[in-house]
This record gives structure tokens, sequence and C-alpha cells, in this order.
């Protein structure tokens, strides 16, 4: 998946980040915070800042450390929040961590770490354009006429786990990576 761009739902004012797979015109709208918004942004504009930002200075400690950021995959949604795995390379092991997508698509963007997102949420939470849409004001403004009349909570699955979500961080060590949408 790609970064398409970041937006902002007109009702609540809050940000979203637009992924976008590579093959078709399928969108995954994610709810950002503001600070996060503004770090994807600062990096895609080529904004040179005085001084590094969290997620720079982040990325620096994982270089330093001669470690790299394999990829970062966008999981699952629940409870209308989105969750994501932030995957380092060291010594040429893989280490899964926990991150907020807004968090791991910032170190993406400042990376060039490649962007995944599962299967399941894609085919669940994606949007789908019909036709091959060239002209980027023309897809935002399909999207601002979606933000008009949807809200985060219309992205809540009616799946119900029994499991407690610890219980599930410690099964996400088990998982096969085959599951995801290797479109970056």
């Amino acid at each position: 998946m790609v970064i398409y761009g970041v937006s902002f739902d007109v009702i609540g004012k809050q940000p979203i980040v637009l992924l976008k797979t590579l093959e078709g015109n399928r969108f995954l709208p994610i709810w950002i915070g503001h600070p996060e918004a503004a770090a994807i942004l600062i990096k895609l504009q080529g904004t040179r800042l005085p001084r590094p930002m969290t997620h720079d200075l982040l990325a620096a400690v994982i270089t330093d450390l001669e470690a790299e950021i394999a990829r970062i995959t966008v999981t699952e949604l629940r409870e209308s929040t989105f969750y994501a795995t932030l995957t380092l390379l060291k010594d040429g092991s893989e280490i899964d961590l926990d991150a907020r997508p807004s968090d791991a698509l910032a170190l993406a963007v400042r990376t060039d770490a490649p962007i995944f997102a599962s299967d399941a949420l894609v085919n669940e939470n994606a949007i789908e354009f019909e036709r091959e849409i060239d002209d980027t004001e023309e897809i935002v403004d399909s999207f601002r006429d979606f933000l008009d009349s949807i809200n985060p909570e219309d992205f809540v699955t009616a799946e119900v786990s029994g499991n407690d979500p610890q219980d599930d961080e410690l099964d996400d060590e088990d998982d096969d990576t085959d599951e995801y949408d290797e479109e970056e």
C-alpha cells in the first residue's frame, strides 16, 4: 500500500490518512491524531525542520542500533480503533512491535519502509472506486463526499471475540504474514 494523502473529516475535523492499494482503486481511510497527521504531512511535503520530531528521533535510534524497519502492517480494526505492527530487522531476526498506525506510517514515510494491510482489513473496510481515477482532485472530491456521510463507528465490525485483548497480543507472535495484503 502507499500513503495516498491526508485529509480531514469535515464533520469531526479529525485527520484521516488515506492508504491506497498498488493494484486497483481500493482506499483504506484511517482516522489519526493531529500531531501524527502533521508528522506525516511534514515529511510528505519535504519540509525541513530545525530540530528532529519524535518520529525522526525514533528513526535515528533504530538506525543507530543497527536495525531497520522491515515493514509496517495495519492489522485490524477493533472497536473503532486501528492496530498496526512495526516490524524491525536486527541481526537477521525480525522483531514485531505493537504500534498505532499513525506512528508506524509517520516512521514509514521517514524510512521508505513498505506498508502493508491485512487482506481481511482491506476486504472489510476499504473503499473501492469502480473505475480508474487519474485525477487526484476527483478522488479527493469523491472521498470528501464519502466522509460527509460516514463516521468512525460505521467501521465497527460485527465480529465478537471471546478472547481478552491481552491474549490476542500473545497469539500475534505465531501469526504468518501470508495473510497480509502484499501490495505496498
